[in-house]
């Protein structure tokens, strides 16, 4: 138990989020394997308020890019506030997301807040966000990297994907393996003593 807990801590450790994909592609079995992995979590009276749109089609991360893109320019030309963009400075980020089109699968997670029939949902944000976690989790166990990509608005890519009123877009989240030259931010976590209370 201690040997494998100490491992998997290992491997998330080493997790990075990544804006420099290799454009390889990557086995929709795998894909479909970690979805399946992010399904499996736990929700509110097991309601399972989720879909989860994998997107290859190359004209359709074109459009993902080219709409997330529109948002995008709005955030960082006077959306955000200075703070927020003082905070974003030494990640190196910008209006440009050229990953989305890179990369060679997006998984964008949609949070249903009630069912196609109307069903009540509930613990909808809580529900999806460990889904979410599982999803990152299962891919990076598998060898891959991802980004976590919220522009806002992101009503857009419910329009470009054509999903169903009830399906509100999450979160955006480019796949694949890192770039030869793929650099990330020298990041570091606050240590345990800070974020761990025990009694």
């Amino acid at each position: 138990m201690l040997e494998r807990s100490r491992s998997f801590l290992d491997r998330l450790r080493r997790r990075r989020s990544v804006r420099h994909f290799s454009d390889a592609p990557i086995p929709r079995e795998v894909l479909r394997n970690c979805v399946a992995a992010a399904a499996s979590a736990p929700s509110g009276a097991n309601k399972q308020p989720w879909t989860f749109v994998i997107v290859t089609e190359p004209a359709l991360k074109s459009r993902v890019r080219e709409a997330a893109e529109k948002e995008e320019l709005a955030f960082y030309g006077g959306r955000a506030g200075d703070r927020w963009l003082k905070d974003l400075a030494p990640l190196g980020v910008g209006p440009d997301k050229p990953f989305l089109e890179v990369a060679p699968a997006l998984i964008v997670v949609f949070a249903q807040r009630k069912g196609g029939d109307g069903d009540q949902h509930y613990y909808v944000n809580e529900s999806v966000g460990i889904a979410v976690g599982f999803l990152l989790a299962a891919l990076n166990d598998a060898g891959l990297v991802t980004l976590t990509h919220t522009p806002s608005p992101m009503k857009f890519l419910r329009e470009v994907l054509g999903r169903p009123e009830h399906e509100h877009p999450y979160m955006l989240i480019p796949v694949g393996l890192p770039a030869e030259d793929c650099e990330v931010p020298d990041l570091t976590r606050k240590p345990l003593d800070e974020v761990l209370v025990e009694r």
